[in-house]
């Protein structure tokens, strides 16, 4: 048995794989119930003494029926998530593959940095004068990212990457009604993140796709037949997803620009380039930048994150308010028009504040421990991680292009053809084996993709460890030992879902069933 990273074996079975309804605790896995079966009637972690409160006080809003709360000791509540805790996996547990997330460590440094007082307890409301210091702060960020893109601004605004987007563009639009040009179409490679052609959607441009070659580059000379007078922008990913370097990136910058066009650059995968390449040089007129990627600061499972754009010369001026601005006043953030420096024409507002703290914090702490040569480092480690994980496995498994990757190893599923395993059951089958699967079925352009992101977090020896336990099932597929695959994972504390039915049909039960419930 491979067991690399603590896989559970079950008992009485020969090969660990052939129990498929394994129920109850195992070990120290628990089988975990909803907190409300846990909870009973009567009990509770903490004691009130009897309040009289006059119905005056509560307008008519006295409660006529029970809470509905769980009743629950504190040692059962806090058990009860410790438990559901341990059956997350975090890049914390182990090394986290999945390409096109920049699944990095956070340094421990970050997290301490964040929770300094005057950081952890700034509020937005605060009046400026009580936070020189958080204001400092933002204005050294901005100041290294405009350093690491070789771009002029920035807005520090959006909260997310696909915020970014929506920023990027309608930066980029305010740019055209400013010279009373209307433009409606935004062009997107087909091996685009996502939201990409969402965000054009939603900014309420019609969206044109632009073929990738044989090679997985984006085929530059469709991009410059596709361009017109009605063109607003290309929305393009350097490092691409398919984990490679656009080599015309320059040249497909001067065919948008010759149109009067504009560059938007996805930068998900900046980590791949970071202090090695400066986007501004390709041409790049907005990117937005990951922060909770790129620099560390924890993705937080939907949130809180940092999406920054950085902005061309010719995108400046409409950057979005708040703006941070630095002068003899010293630092201090614009919020109305009227207080506007001389050129300022922001489109609008994309949040109430100024972006989120804790990951500004936590960012510039990665920056200043890592120093522009750590930063460079980092984006040289992550791609001769990927490219190690790519040379030792295609022989075994299948690559999709030839010649070295960047940040992620891109694999098709045409090693396994005739197995009868499938991408999906080859990467639910990681999780028997204590991984978490990498990214499947992305990018499009490449049939049955298995994308691998191992970042710059991981030492050899734990790469060695996870390139054996893909070739040995790569190994296993091509024998014909199905069973080890059909129905993955056997071993973790819940089985594969059926997700077409999970989607159309949803239990969304809070509550125990009733007896009458349970009967049916």
């Amino acid at each position: 048995m491979m067991n690399n990273q603590g896989r559970p074996t079950a008992p009485g079975t020969a090969d660990g794989y052939s129990v498929k309804t394994i129920s109850g605790d195992r070990g120290l896995d628990h089988e975990e119930p909803l907190i409300f079966e846990l909870g009973r009637s009567g009990m509770t972690g903490v004691d009130f003494a009897d309040a009289k409160v006059s119905d005056s006080r509560l307008g008519g809003l006295r409660r006529n029926a029970a809470v509905g709360l769980p009743g629950l000791s504190e040692p059962e509540v806090v058990r009860h998530y410790v438990r559901l805790s341990r059956m997350n996996y975090a890049i914390d547990a182990g090394l986290y593959p999945l390409g096109s997330c920049t699944m990095k460590h956070n340094p421990r440094l970050n997290e301490k940095i964040a929770r300094l007082p005057g950081f952890a307890d700034v509020h937005p409301l605060q009046p400026q004068q009580t936070v020189p210091g958080a204001l400092a702060l933002i204005g050294q960020l901005m100041r290294w990212l405009t350093i690491l893109t070789g771009m002029p601004a920035v807005a520090m605004s959006p909260k997310a990457g696909a915020h970014g987007e929506l920023c990027g563009l309608l930066t980029i639009r305010a740019a055209f009604e400013a010279r009373a040009e209307k433009r409606t179409r935004i062009l997107v490679p087909s091996s685009a993140h996502g939201t990409n052609p969402a965000t054009a959607a939603l900014a309420g441009f019609t969206v044109d796709e632009v073929p990738a070659l044989a090679d997985g580059q984006v085929d530059a000379d469709a991009l410059e037949a596709m361009l017109g007078p009605d063109v607003a922008a290309i929305m393009l990913t350097n490092p691409n997803t398919c984990g490679l370097f656009e080599r015309r990136i320059v040249e497909m910058a001067e065919h948008v620009h010759r149109a009067g066009a504009y560059f938007y650059c996805d930068g998900a995968n900046f980590n791949a380039i970071a202090g090695r390449v400066r986007p501004g040089d390709l041409g790049i007129d907005a990117m937005h930048i990951n922060l909770h990627k790129t620099f560390s600061t924890p993705h937080g499972g939907g949130g809180p994150g940092a999406g920054p754009v950085v902005l061309s010369a010719a995108l400046a001026p409409y950057a979005p308010l708040p703006l941070l601005l630095h002068d003899e006043k010293g630092f201090r953030i614009i919020e109305d028009r009227a207080e506007l420096p001389a050129g300022a024409k922001p489109f609008g507002r994309m949040c109430a504040f100024h972006g989120q703290m804790g990951m500004f914090s936590r960012a510039l702490a990665y920056m200043l421990s890592h120093g522009a040569d750590g930063v460079r480092q980092a984006s040289e480690d992550a791609v001769l991680a990927a490219n190690y994980i790519l040379a030792s496995l295609k022989d075994t498994m299948s690559a999709p292009f030839e010649g070295p990757c960047m940040h992620e190893a891109l694999f098709d599923d045409s090693f396994l053809e005739g197995t009868g395993v499938t991408t999906l059951d080859f990467a639910k089958a990681m999780i028997d084996e204590g991984y978490h699967p990498m990214t499947m079925y992305f990018p499009l352009v490449v049939h049955g993709a298995m994308l691998i992101e191992p970042t710059e977090s991981e030492s050899k020896e734990s790469l060695d460890r996870f390139i054996h336990v893909l070739k040995t099932m790569a190994l296993e597929a091509k024998a014909g030992k199905r069973d080890r695959f059909e129905g993955a994972p056997h071993l973790a504390p819940r089985r594969r879902l059926d997700e077409t039915a999970a989607a159309r049909k949803p239990v969304l039960r809070w509550k125990p069933k009733t007896l009458a419930e349970a009967a049916e």
